[in-house]
């Protein structure tokens, strides 16, 4: 049997700087009590440790747990709570609900459907593929799912329809326009979403931690008018900005219509997931009005999906995508909530609110996002930059004077967002840029335009259209 492998070079820094922090407690804050700076020193490890990754994220989650209660700095029963937290459970039963779309071909027969209706020029082929990702978004808390198993295959597929490819030089005759239309487009609903990304639901637990409760409709209320403008003009301005060499796709219909007459008529299967599907969405919308739990909603899909035989048992139980976000995500949210309750969130907030003192909180607000935002250049994932910085930020901008509603819900727009930065932004970046379409420096110099047009639109607009709607 072979081990398996750790990359134990990439432990060195985790557990340098983890040790450097433990022992720099006799110089710890004097607001600070010591469990607190040790929990400091384990979270700040475990983050690193998310960044370079010796173990996948699960494993280095395991670890930092396990150390916590080893050195007492919080209880087995306390570490345990984290698995309780029924924003994680959302999101595994959002992960299963994701995969009845692909066991049941749905999600394709959807993305050929959008091809087949709005393709018969690149632009509109580009608006098809976003459209794709808007309509699976609210159920597929994994944008890479998105990106990865649904988006990418098509533009693969219509790309060698127009003998569009990076291996030959031809890239730039639809696939790059494509590829990096489709890219933004799970961006923006990445946003608009609350359950379109994990990193959202981690930026939920966060805030619900400091007594601020975002609903899924309050998201979708919030994100709404900036998310759609991001929609609609994201690709023009990306059309402007790296145009296509090949401007009409007649030939894109008649491929669509050719593997959708492959796939056959639309199964029972197919039909029973796009119905729980849209009876879940209705509920989600609804459940904030009807007094109906967000989580009790995903489970009411997943059971329904297990009764009708769209599911099995064994989806649920090999769904790894879903257990492994549950184990890691359990934990970095105990180890945010013991920051809060220990208190060194509050001590961190106050500190730097009383920095600022006397300037505006509009002011710090804005700070903060672009801190925030720029920050992502140094994650290679927008879930450790969210467990990271997230809490710390929404307490000092809250501290500062901050409608805490305005504040949670900007900084939560801000994680989705900051993934327009680099090609190792996020996994959707990876594959995308990864296929060879777009070279390094073309990505880095428009995402660094769209990153500003992107800080206006969420955090400018934003803040206006929630004024308009009375969230502050």
């Amino acid at each position: 049997m072979k081990l398996n492998q750790v990359k134990y070079k990439k432990l060195i820094w985790p557990i340098l700087i983890g040790l450097l922090i433990w022992f720099l407690s006799p110089f710890k804050p004097a607001g600070v009590s010591l469990n607190a700076w040790h929990m400091f020193a384990i979270f700040v490890a475990t983050i690193i440790g998310c960044i370079s990754q010796p173990l996948p994220i699960a494993g280095v989650a395991i670890i930092a747990m396990t150390v916590c209660v080893l050195f007492n700095v919080t209880s087995i029963d306390d570490a345990m709570t984290g698995f309780g937290d029924s924003t994680v459970w959302m999101i595994a039963m959002a992960y299963f609900l994701s995969r009845g779309f692909v066991n049941t071909g749905l999600g394709r027969r959807v993305a050929l459907i959008f091809v087949r209706l709005f393709g018969k020029r690149t632009l509109g082929l580009a608006y098809a593929l976003i459209g794709v990702d808007l309509v699976t978004s609210p159920a597929t808390p994994s944008n890479t799912a998105r990106a990865g198993g649904i988006v990418f295959p098509i533009i693969e597929s219509v790309s060698a329809a127009y003998d569009s490819n990076p291996k030959d030089g031809t890239q730039r005759k639809v696939g790059s326009f494509l590829i990096f239309s489709a890219f933004h487009g799970n961006v923006a609903t990445s946003g608009l979403f609350m359950t379109a990304m994990a990193p959202n639901l981690v930026a939920v637990a966060l805030a619900k931690s400091m007594h601020i409760n975002i609903t899924w409709m309050g998201w979708f209320l919030a994100g709404v008018v900036p998310g759609l403008i991001s929609l609609i003009l994201v690709p023009l301005i990306i059309y402007k900005m790296y145009p296509p060499e090949v401007k009409d796709t007649p030939n894109a219909k008649a491929w669509a219509d050719a593997e959708l007459v492959k796939m056959g008529r639309m199964s029972l299967p197919e039909k029973l997931m796009g119905v729980i599907f849209l009876l879940a969405l209705v509920l989600w919308m609804l459940s904030s009005f009807i007094g109906l739990d967000a989580t009790l909603v995903a489970f009411m899909a997943v059971s329904l999906l297990l009764l009708s035989g769209v599911l099995s048992v064994s989806d649920i139980l090999h769904e790894t995508g879903a257990w492994n976000t549950l184990v890691w995500f359990s934990i970095l949210i105990f180890m945010a909530g013991q920051l809060n309750t220990l208190g060194f969130i509050p001590w961190l907030s106050k500190a730097i609110g009383n920095s600022l003192h006397g300037v505006g909180w509009g002011v710090v607000l804005a700070v903060l996002m672009l801190m925030y935002f720029y920050a992502h250049y140094l994650f290679a994932g927008a879930t450790a930059h969210v467990s990271a910085m997230y809490g710390a930020f929404l307490g000092v901008a809250v501290s500062a004077g901050a409608p805490p509603m305005l504040a949670a819900l900007l900084l939560g727009f801000d994680g989705a967002i900051f993934s327009s930065t680099t090609h190792y932004a996020n996994g959707p970046s990876s594959i995308m840029f990864g296929a060879g379409y777009v070279t390094q420096s073309d990505w880095w110099k428009m995402n660094f335009v769209l990153g500003i047009f992107y800080l206006i639109v969420w955090g400018g607009i934003g803040a206006l259209w929630m004024k308009v709607i009375g969230m502050w």
